[in-house]
């Protein structure tokens, strides 16, 4: 059985929640990665999820200030989380009926990883070369 640990990536960007969007963008741009794991402020809090998609309704569609909001703002703040034991298909199932695109994998309440429903489909279409 294939499990989030098997196809996960566990090289997280993460950024702080009060960094600014610009900065946000700028990390974006400089890593190559298209969402970006909010930060915990606290052992107990929750992440978050920043990913285009909160950027183009903030910035775009709100025509929010990139230097005036942060990253707390426009971010999903608690992302949906997964444990790395979970299988693929459970967590695909979840991605699909929430129209996630990524979840935050964690062991206990530490992020360890990423999945992303496109590392996934690649997974697929490399098992099925």
């Amino acid at each position: 059985m294939l499990t989030v640990k098997d196809v996960m990536v566990p090289e997280v960007v993460t950024i702080s929640p009060y960094s600014t969007l610009r900065e946000a963008l700028s990390m974006m741009k400089e890593r190559h990665v298209k969402s970006l794991v909010v930060e915990q402020q606290h052992a107990h809090d929750a992440y978050g999820m920043l990913s285009y998609r909160e950027l183009l309704q903030t910035v775009v569609a709100e025509e929010g200030d990139v230097d005036l909001l942060n990253v707390y703002d426009a971010a999903t703040i608690p992302a949906i989380t997964v444990n790395e034991d979970l299988s693929v298909r459970q967590a695909a199932a979840l991605m699909s009926r929430y129209h996630l695109s990524r979840l935050v994998v964690v062991e206990g309440n530490q992020l360890v990883g990423l999945l992303a429903m496109n590392d996934i489909l690649a997974r697929l279409m490399d098992d099925l070369a």
